[in-house]
């Protein structure tokens, strides 16, 4: 059984009987063949560092409307001060309570902070 037969089969696809092939016949036989669609859309992810709200907005946009994961790097928020680190986190919470995003911190260190915000309908899993 070829590895196209067992991927098939794995698939749910009926099986096809097998016939002798040449290499011309091979490449006609493979662009003839069902072709397979992924089940979920293709997604961007985006890594961004704002330096200013309406970058934060940009991230919003993101995870709302485009239905993006979005990795943040408040690194710079935190360097500038406790407002705008505030006013950021404020901004992911609501993301978070509003429209159900997940996030999670990916990195905590002296020059980043890196977390990663889905939105509701793409899961992050965490696992230890």
């Amino acid at each position: 059984m070829s590895f196209l037969d067992k991927f098939r089969e794995s698939l749910g696809f009926a099986k096809k009987e097998k016939k002798s092939i040449k290499s011309n016949d091979f490449v006609n036989e493979i662009l003839d063949d069902d072709v397979i669609e992924p089940m979920q859309p293709f997604y961007e992810i985006i890594l961004i560092r704002p330096e200013s709200m309406d970058d934060m907005d940009y991230v919003s946009d993101q995870i709302i409307e485009e239905n993006n994961p979005v990795i943040v790097d408040l690194g710079y928020f935190e360097e500038e001060g406790i407002d705008t680190f505030q006013m950021a986190g404020n901004k992911i919470n609501i993301l978070r309570q509003k429209h159900g995003a997940e996030s999670i911190l990916l990195c905590n260190s002296s020059d980043k902070n890196l977390i990663i915000i889905s939105p509701q309908r793409i899961n992050i899993v965490k696992k230890e």
